[in-house]
């Protein structure tokens, strides 16, 4: 398990102990994040597809294609958040793309902006990469507002780019870029 440290979060790495965490924070925030994501079945919620979700993980962790970091605020178990570096492609590419979500009741607070500072850093330093990339619906823009605050800038918008929801969405495409990586 990877383990990493802000002010007020741990972002870590899930282990399959951690499934009935990581369920509660899908169930509860099940609404809430559904305007923002693919259509998702009752399955997608359950025990055995969270447990497949944290096996392929591990595998794309132990791989270097992915890192997926789970909040959880210093002194809590509970899970309040998710930021991913997925689709990492090394050569002379160099990149990634960034995702992530927030519990409800955890928005408004900086905790994403937190998060995202450090997996930033963590991509940077750590994994060597020169390039993340944030697709985020113009329509999101407290997603918006998180990259603006880490220094990313806006590259275009991609049409029909990503099906959330059930509909084909636009998304404005924004990157930041590792200046300091020869």
């Amino acid at each position: 398990m990877k383990c990493y440290e802000t002010e007020r979060l741990y972002l870590k790495t899930v282990t399959i102990p951690d499934i009935k965490n990581l369920q509660a924070f899908l169930v509860k925030n099940r609404t809430f994040l559904s305007p923002w994501e693919p259509l998702r079945d009752e399955t997608y919620y359950g025990e055995e597809a969270i447990l497949q979700r944290i096996e392929q993980e591990i595998l794309l962790d132990s791989q270097e294609k992915q890192l997926s970091l789970y909040l959880t605020p210093k002194g809590e178990e509970r899970i309040i958040g998710n930021v991913t570096l997925s689709n990492i492609v090394r050569g002379p590419f160099q990149s990634c793309f960034l995702g992530y979500k927030l519990d409800e009741e955890a928005t408004g607070h900086g905790y994403m902006t937190e998060a995202v500072a450090k997996v930033v850093e963590i991509a940077f330093n750590d994994l060597r990469l020169h390039r993340i990339e944030a697709n985020i619906m113009p329509r999101n823009m407290r997603s918006i507002q998180v990259v603006k605050k880490r220094g990313f800038f806006y590259e275009g918008t991609s049409k029909h780019y990503l099906k959330i929801n059930g509909k084909w969405e636009d998304h404005a495409h924004y990157v930041l870029l590792n200046e300091g990586l020869e």
